[in-house]
């Protein structure tokens, strides 16, 4: 085990320039500007879709403009329901403008009354997994996580814990080095598991808060690399640790393929949260609906750019201005 410590001799985080903070909703225009930048997307297709009147012609317009965002079949079925039958009541006005409002206001109140904090266990040290596909930016959001937490002031422990790419634990080293985190870090090829344990009593023995533990890429249809990730979760969880999120990073330009892997993840570890990346990469983002309707789970961060400030909370409301350019 390699352990750099990152930190003054007081225990206390250097101070650094705040990023943003998954405790509180972001700004609005956040992802107004940043979702799809330049890109027609969902908002495109609704300004040419609603030029005329609304008519049945018009839904089916907009179920196609839905599962093209990758929205997925079956919450693009239950919001058209609830569109048709706003209408039909005249909760919603057959206009174009009332349609869009309308619609944007459907995908708001599907994610109403969720949890969508990061949870903490009762004692230190908290362990937050992360764990998904190869590229989708595990390690980056282990950095900017570390970046928040210790800038908070809260003392944190980086398990490297991708040790099959040499360059994830460079990666993280420097990280902990601009934010004053601790990295633990195993020989390349090393059971991560192990790194994982090392991580955690190196956290209770310093008294640190939190460990967080990046995991290596791997596809969600391998069974033996699931079944190790498997037993990553249950090592970090042994005592003193306790794993209070499984964190999956998804990819906002993978598509209906990250319903998929959410699935599979879940089934293997226990996802808690989704952590959806690359969201300004992309005019769809609607992976994200597909997702919390199938299986519930709370869409926690989003990242929307390289920066330390471009890992923010999910906001639904956000959201749902960003998707629908309303």
């Amino acid at each position: 085990m390699r352990v750099r410590r990152h930190r003054p001799d007081d225990g206390r985080a250097p101070a650094a320039p705040a990023p943003g903070d998954a405790s509180a909703s972001p700004s609005r225009p956040v992802l107004a500007g940043r979702l799809g930048r330049n890109r027609p997307g969902l908002a495109g297709g609704l300004a040419r879709l609603f030029a005329g009147k609304v008519d049945e012609t018009t839904f089916e317009a907009l179920e196609d403009l839905l599962v093209a965002a990758d929205v997925g079949l079956a919450s693009t079925g239950r919001i058209l329901a609830a569109l048709r039958d706003a209408v039909r009541t005249g909760a919603v006005a057959p206009t174009p403008e009332a349609l869009v409002a309308g619609l944007r206001a459907e995908i708001v109140a599907g994610f109403a009354g969720e949890d969508r904090s990061l949870q903490r266990a009762a004692a230190p040290p908290s362990v937050w997994l992360l764990v998904g596909v190869n590229g989708v930016g595990k390690t980056t959001t282990v950095g900017k996580l570390a970046a928040r937490e210790s800038a908070d002031g809260r003392r944190v422990v980086v398990a490297a814990g991708d040790t099959f790419r040499a360059a994830a634990g460079d990666q993280l080293a420097s990280w902990a080095e601009r934010c004053g985190a601790t990295l633990v870090r195993g020989a390349d090829g090393a059971d991560p598991s192990s790194v994982v344990f090392d991580a955690v009593e190196h956290a209770a023995a310093r008294g640190a808060d939190l460990v967080l533990a990046d995991s290596a890429g791997r596809l969600h249809t391998k069974t033996n690399l699931m079944d190790e990730l498997r037993k990553v979760r249950r090592v970090a969880d042994r005592p003193p640790g306790r794993v209070s999120e499984v964190l999956l990073v998804i990819d906002a330009t993978t598509g209906q393929n990250g319903l998929a892997q959410a699935r599979e993840f879940t089934n293997t570890v226990g996802v808690t949260g989704i952590v959806l990346t690359k969201l300004d990469g992309t005019a769809k983002g609607g992976i994200v609906l597909a997702i919390h309707d199938e299986l519930g789970l709370p869409i926690k961060l989003v990242g929307i750019g390289e920066g330390p400030d471009d890992l923010v909370a999910f906001d639904p409301d956000d959201f749902a201005a960003a998707l629908t350019g309303v």
